[in-house]
């Protein structure tokens, strides 16, 4: 049995503390409140401010792994990240614990072709900044030899509790007959990454050399348009399709003037008005990981918002 941290308790970090405590690991899992949304059996629960770096590096001090599921608020990502993100390499460093991140897929910026994880780091948002010099400092402490560091790359998630663009709002609407309305284009091909399947790649890379000094694409199914996933939750649901559009321009602007959250996901647009993919071969080559069958993707959306 081995320690692991792991700072956050969103649906990535939930999920990694079940999978490590179902293995028999001893875990904890560190949030500003000290709880979590959902039950934890035999997970360690500790209230903890992850940018003090002696509180983080005390806490991560005898673990094998000290996992990275931390995720500011959206709009606040330019300010809380850098912070954070440093208390964390300090703590991977004096601790000696392995540094694995959850990351996104926002530091290529924009493209052309199927994202693998040799596709540059072209990153032309803020928010895309941020992650990527995220990993590049992670990844140049690797280099030197002061850390051990490994990176989990995601599309937008899919699952219980995840929220992205689509989430519980349009779930719930499309399982009770209502119309769904989505950003962008409905009809453009989109990787979903299940939340239990990045947990498992979390894990895996965590703890298997082989994944340090360089980043993992989460195996992910193949791509489907908004309008598909949304369909393919009524079938499995059994219920009749729903009408599914695109949400005017003029609403998200008015709806961004009181929320940041909404006015914030405006750089990031550019990701769901093209095909927007990620290829997942290597970590399915190299750890023998596939990603879970689409129709269990459905049906733990369909129990979830049902």
């Amino acid at each position: 049995m081995s320690k692991h941290l792991i700072v956050g308790a969103g649906p990535v970090g939930t999920a990694t503390a079940r999978l490590l405590a179902e293995r028999g690991e001893e875990v904890t899992v560190a949030t500003r409140s000290g709880a979590t949304a959902a039950p934890l059996p035999g997970v360690t629960l500790v209230r903890l401010d992850a940018t003090d770096t002696a509180a983080l590096t005390g806490a991560a001090t005898g673990a094998a792994v000290l996992y990275n599921c931390a995720n500011p608020a959206y709009h606040r990502w330019a300010t809380d990240w850098p912070p954070l993100a440093a208390a964390l390499l300090q703590a991977a460093e004096r601790s000696g614990a392995v540094l694995a991140t959850v990351g996104n897929l926002y530091g290529y910026g924009e493209v052309t072709a199927p994202m693998t994880e040799e596709t540059p780091l072209n990153a032309h948002t803020v928010k895309g900044r941020v992650r990527a010099r995220m990993w590049e400092d992670a990844l140049a402490l690797h280099t030197a030899g002061r850390i051990r560091a490994t990176e989990v790359r995601s599309s937008d998630y899919l699952g219980p509790g995840a929220v992205a663009a689509l989430d519980s709002r349009a779930f719930t609407r499309a399982l009770a007959g209502r119309g769904v309305q989505v950003l962008r284009d409905p009809d453009t091909a989109h990787s979903w990454t299940y939340t239990l399947d990045a947990a498992r790649m979390l894990v895996t890379a965590g703890s298997d050399e082989r994944a340090w000094g360089r980043a993992w694409h989460t195996p992910t199914g193949a791509p489907r348009t908004q309008r598909e996933v949304v369909t393919d939750l009524c079938r499995a649901a059994g219920v009749p399709p729903v009408t599914v559009s695109r949400m005017p321009d003029a609403l998200l602007a008015v709806l961004g003037l009181v929320n940041p959250t909404v006015r914030a996901l405006k750089e990031t647009a550019y990701q769901l008005d093209r095909p927007f993919v990620v290829d997942s071969s290597a970590a399915r080559r190299t750890f023998g990981l596939e990603a879970t069958p689409w129709e269990q993707v459905l049906d733990a959306l369909v129990a979830a918002h049902r």
